[in-house]
Formats: C-alpha cells, structure tokens, sequence
C-alpha cells in the first residue's frame, strides 16, 4: 500500500510542522504557562494519523529537541518542572507513534479487503470485450462511493446465434442480496441468451431463473425484490438494434452529428421478478442503428443524479454539447466527467453504464 502521506493534499505533511512552530514560539514567549503544549501534542498525534512512520519519528524528534532549547532557554531544564515538560512531549510523540502503528495496521487490512472485492468485482461483472464484430464496446461501473466496489447494477455482453445480445440491469436494494441476485441474473443471461430465439423468450427464461432463486427467500425479499432490466439485440450484418424494456431508463442513441435522442419504448414492461402479477411481456422493438452511431445503456444512478438544486441528471442534455465522439470509450468518458460536475460531489447510487457502436463493415 501506498504510504499515507501520498494519499493527502501537500498541505498535510506541513501542518505538524507549523504546529510545532507555533507551539515552540508561544512557549519560548510564555514559558511560566506554557501555552503552546497542546499544540506539540496535536503535531505529534495528527503526524501518527496522516503521515508515514518515518515523519511521525521525526515529529517526535522535533518536539522533544524544541522543548529541551526551549527548557534551557527559560532555565528549567533539570527541575521539576523542566522533568514534567519533557516528559509530557515524549508522551506525546509515543502515542502518535502508537497511531501511526494503529492506523497502518488498519490501512493493510483494509487494502486486504479491497483487493478481495475487485476479485469478486472482477468475477461477477467482468469487462466485456472491446469488439465483437462490427460492434465497438465499453462499460464501467461507478460505486457511490469509492469503498464499496460491488453493488446492485449490473451488464453483460454475450455474442450469440442470433447476434450480439446485451443486458443492462439494477438489482432493487443492496448489499449481498442485490450481489447474489446480479450473480443469478448474469449467470442465466450468459446460458440463456445462446438458447432464446428472441427478446421475449430471452426475458422469460431470466424471469424463471430469478424466481427459482427467490424460493428460499423472505416474503418481503420475494414480493419487493425485483431487476429493472433492459435486453438488446444487434443482430448480425443488419444496421438495427431490437430493444425489450422491464422497466428500466431506455437507451440513449447518439449518432454522427452532435445530437442525443432517448429511445423511450411504447409499452415498457414489468421488472423481471414481478411474473406473478400475471401481466403479458410487451413485444421488442426494432429501431434502425446506422454506422457510426453509438446506443447507449445506463442505470438509474445515472438518470437520478441530482445536482445542487435536486434536479435530474439528463444524458441528452448533458452529452449532446460534447459530441460528436469518435467511440464508446468518449462516449463513458464524457458521461462520466459530465456526471460528476452535475453533482458536484459524491452520488446516492450507483451507475452502469454500457456503450456499442455499429462501425462500418469492410469487404
């Protein structure tokens, strides 16, 4: 891991050293009170806490040398008095040595648990390829915050008899529930998507999956756990894409020219894992997607950012003064960057976000 220091603004490493200043200053003006005790003391245990163990010593060192010039300079040195000082500031620098220990020790088991999360990141939402076929391709996942690696959004890309087939979706609730869920969705898109001779049947077999896996859950888990999903279809050598809404935010289409347009769907269907209620699945939609234009899928972490003033984040608004973009990986940067200045800091939800270009084909 990374030493500490590096991890703060520059400032950081001068702070205990001013403090130091101070607090020697104060002391040499004021030795009968010696005002600017706390002030050593706060160097030495903010050191413990922010900087490497090597600056933490030399906090110490430094306190302890300014109090004994100090101790000879006021004449206490020896006494009592000059005994209790010196003591005090050793105190001081052994307990922010004793913090530098504490907090390192946390700063490694902490990198431990990290590097466990981006494996299991890795294993349950891994990166599509960056092309398959004439289709160009790229995803990201955003946490809402830095910590949490895993969350409830999910992708998947898997190319197919019938042609490329994506899946873009959001798991209602978090932690291992909505994880062991994305696990079950993925896990049934990557089998069933080869066997599924359409959009419908597609969503079908995911719905029986999830509902297979729900049987050992709660009653609420059953009745409120549902999947937001969205199913693409780019089928092979035709400049279309056919597109089945579970009531999830539509695809966004960004084409040539600097122009953004939603792909609303005409009848947007249940979340996959509401089956019971009996209502039919709409039939998928098929749009023309020429080459050259990019569809791009993303999750509600993205359509509910809110800025400063409570206002939805618009992906059309927001991305079409940018364009035109040269490919997906502009398109996610774009959004991405846009995102983060609309909310002007961190987010309340995650977000994934999928992009595909249809390039020309040659030949």
């Amino acid at each position: 891991m990374a030493p500490r220091s590096a991890q703060w603004p520059p400032y950081v490493r001068v702070a205990p050293w001013l403090l130091i200043a101070g607090g020697l200053v104060w002391n040499s003006l004021e030795p009968a009170s010696y005002w600017g005790d706390p002030m050593l003391a706060a160097a030495a245990v903010l050191a413990g806490a922010l900087l490497t163990l090597r600056d933490t010593v030399a906090v110490g060192v430094a306190n302890v040398t300014g109090i004994l010039l100090v101790s000879a300079q006021d004449g206490s040195i020896g006494t009592r008095a000059g005994y209790l000082e010196l003591f005090n500031t050793l105190f001081a620098a052994l307990l922010g040595v004793g913090v530098n220990r504490v907090v390192s020790r946390h700063g490694r088991r902490l990198a431990r648990v990290r590097s466990v999360a981006e494996a299991a990141q890795r294993a349950v939402l891994p990166e599509p390829p960056g092309r398959v076929g004439e289709l160009e391709v790229a995803a990201c996942y955003r946490a809402a915050q830095d910590e949490a690696l895993i969350g409830g959004d999910a992708y998947a890309l898997q190319a197919t008899p019938y042609g490329v087939r994506v899946l873009i979706a959001d798991v209602r609730g978090k932690g291992l529930h909505a994880v062991g869920a994305v696990s079950v969705l993925l896990g049934a898109f990557r089998e069933e998507s080869h066997r599924a001779p359409d959009l419908g049947v597609l969503a079908d077999a995911l719905e029986h999956s999830l509902t297979r896996e729900s049987a050992h859950l709660g009653e609420e888990l059953r009745l409120e756990g549902f999947i937001t999903a969205l199913l693409v279809e780019f089928p092979p050598g035709e400049a279309l894409a056919r597109t089945l809404d579970c009531g999830h935010p539509g695809p966004y289409l960004l084409g040539g020219a600097p122009t953004v347009c939603r792909w609303d769907a005409a009848d947007p269907g249940l979340p996959l894992g509401m089956g019971a209620l009996g209502v039919a699945r709409p039939e998928p939609e098929t749009r023309p997607l020429p080459p050259g234009c990019t569809l791009l899928l993303v999750t509600d972490g993205v359509t509910e950012a809110r800025n400063s003033a409570g206002e939805f984040y618009d992906p059309v608004l927001g991305l079409a003064p940018l364009g035109p973009f040269a490919g997906p990986g502009e398109v996610l940067d774009a959004l991405v960057a846009d995102v983060a200045r609309w909310t002007g800091g961190p987010r309340d939800d995650d977000m994934a976000v999928l992009a595909v270009t249809r390039r020309m084909t040659t030949g």
